[in-house]
């Protein structure tokens, strides 16, 4: 399942594919972007997509969204997710399947995630560039409280074992093999814009996939006095939402000038 912004007028703008956090799900991610949505819903048009699984809700979000399932994931985030042989195809198929799907007539521009959701969305950035030769729809990326490594898509086995990446298989509390540097096959050089909130408890992991999972001059950071969650006040969502502008600008995802 998937959603997106029901106003025809978003169908010609360029897109971005957006993936929710570990056990939320599509709709669930569209509220908790709404200041991003409110601010840059003229100029591109987001799109939702449910994670392959089932899951339990989050913990963080049953305060707020308990009520609001179904829940699904992108990856094992619990010891009891049981494993998916046929992961790596399920997560690309998913999101294939929704761009597809979608009813909007503009350029796939850039993708957009959140937690679980980050790695996975720097993670087919990864594949696009490194098993594809750069050839794909996505020209820049926001990783948003995304944790190092970046996760191997390559159901097809392609480009084989590559250091300091994961299986999808992978919990984050399993990976020991951390990238020291950006030189290597595991960085990527697609432009991204990394957000994170300095009191996340895991920014230290956020640090190092856009410090050593980047390559040199591809990566931006903001930072915003905040936890695991997406940033609400005005301030921080324009701090946001202007770099968001300049890096589509920048890769020619949209023309023009200003903010």
């Amino acid at each position: 399942m998937f959603t997106t912004d029901e106003d025809n007028a978003s169908l010609p703008l360029p897109r971005i594919l957006c993936l929710h956090g570990g056990g939320t799900s599509a709709n669930i991610f569209k509220l908790q972007c709404r200041g991003i949505i409110k601010r840059l819903g003229s100029t591109f048009r987001f799109v939702f997509v449910d994670g392959p699984w089932r899951s339990q809700p989050h913990p963080a979000i049953v305060p707020f969204f308990g009520d609001e399932g179904p829940f699904y994931r992108w990856m094992r985030w619990d010891g009891e997710h049981e494993q998916d042989e046929d992961a790596e195809n399920k997560v690309l198929s998913t999101c294939l399947r929704a761009m597809d799907e979608d009813r909007g007539t503009g350029p796939w521009v850039g993708i957009l995630g959140f937690s679980q959701g980050a790695k996975i969305a720097a993670s087919i950035l990864w594949a696009q560039e490194k098993i594809h030769g750069g050839e794909g729809p996505f020209r820049f990326g926001v990783i948003m409280a995304g944790r190092a490594p970046i996760v191997r898509l390559d159901p097809e086995g392609k480009v084989g074992a590559v250091p300091y990446t994961a299986d999808i298989s992978q919990m984050s509390s399993d990976v020991t093999d951390w990238a020291q540097d950006n030189r290597g096959e595991h960085a990527i050089s697609i432009p991204t814009l990394h957000v994170h909130g300095t009191q996340d408890p895991a920014m230290d992991l956020h640090q190092l996939m856009s410090r050593n999972y980047c390559k040199d001059g591809t990566a931006t950071v903001i930072e915003w006095e905040g936890g695991h969650r997406l940033p609400i006040r005005t301030d921080d969502v324009e701090a946001v939402a202007k770099r968001m502008l300049q890096l589509a600008r920048e890769t020619g995802a949209i023309a023009g000038e200003g903010w």
